[in-house]
């Protein structure tokens, strides 16, 4: 605990969910980068970036809101590994969400084995209507940072003002540090949400964790009961109740 103390239990549950890291990619150059480099996470307005020229990394939805509230004030381009897909905000007058969890694929545990490939940009056309005009453009992600100045993939250079990072996060779990809990890169190593390393250990609101709505108020639930029942069978323990899964 903070102040020392030592508590002992036969079962521990993580829950402080899988977004409390930035995620900052390993880009060449980024570190020597001579000009601003921040991170969606710290990013609030557009005050501070009027006429400058700004990259935008990333292809999900941040990334894209981002860079097209950036674009009125600036010059900004919104460069991805591979092209931007776009999913309709509503589809037969419903929300894309609604959708998801009429159908069941919101908490089925395999909707994310049938979508791979990149996150889409949800939208309700403004944004796919702003870069197809070029405010912001897109373009492929860059080959290299030298000094102030980023070099594409077609070899040209310019100068670059600020690189902002739109990539996501990482389970922030710091307090598993040692354990085996962690892979490498510092990532659960679990199946469902029962660790596969520690005994008695579980985790609730990872990304996908058993579903697409797992990090989701919608999903949460549903993991929790799993995990829950999961280890107290693993502990010789019996749940009180069952919630439906």
């Amino acid at each position: 605990m903070a102040d020392g103390s030592v508590v002992r239990a036969p079962v521990v549950v993580a829950a402080s969910g899988g977004f409390g890291t930035p995620m900052w990619p390993a880009l060449p150059g980024l570190d020597s980068f001579s000009g601003r480099v921040l991170h969606a996470a710290q990013y609030r307005n557009t005050d501070g970036f009027a006429g400058e020229r700004v990259v935008v990394v990333g292809g999900g939805n941040s990334a894209a809101q981002v860079a097209v509230e950036l674009a009125q004030v600036a010059a900004v381009s919104l460069t991805t590994r591979g092209p931007l897909r776009f999913q309709a905000q509503r589809i037969l007058g419903r929300d894309f969400h609604w959708w998801l969890a009429r159908t069941g694929l919101d908490t089925s545990r395999w909707g994310p084995r049938l979508v791979t490939g990149t996150v889409p940009v949800i939208d309700d056309g403004r944004y796919r209507a702003a870069i197809r005009v070029g405010r912001p453009d897109h373009r492929p992600l860059f080959i290299r940072l030298e000094g102030d100045r980023v070099v594409w993939a077609d070899g040209m250079a310019e100068q670059v003002d600020v690189v902002l990072l739109a990539t996501g996060y990482r389970p922030d779990l710091p307090y598993l540090a040692g354990t085996g809990a962690l892979d490498e890169d510092g990532v659960p190593v679990h199946a469902g949400g029962l660790s596969t390393s520690v005994a008695g250990l579980g985790f609730v609101g990872l990304e996908r964790q058993r579903s697409f709505a797992s990090a989701t108020l919608r999903g949460v639930g549903r993991d929790a009961a799993h995990v829950l029942d999961g280890l107290l069978q693993r502990s010789g323990r019996h749940a009180v109740r069952r919630v439906a899964r």
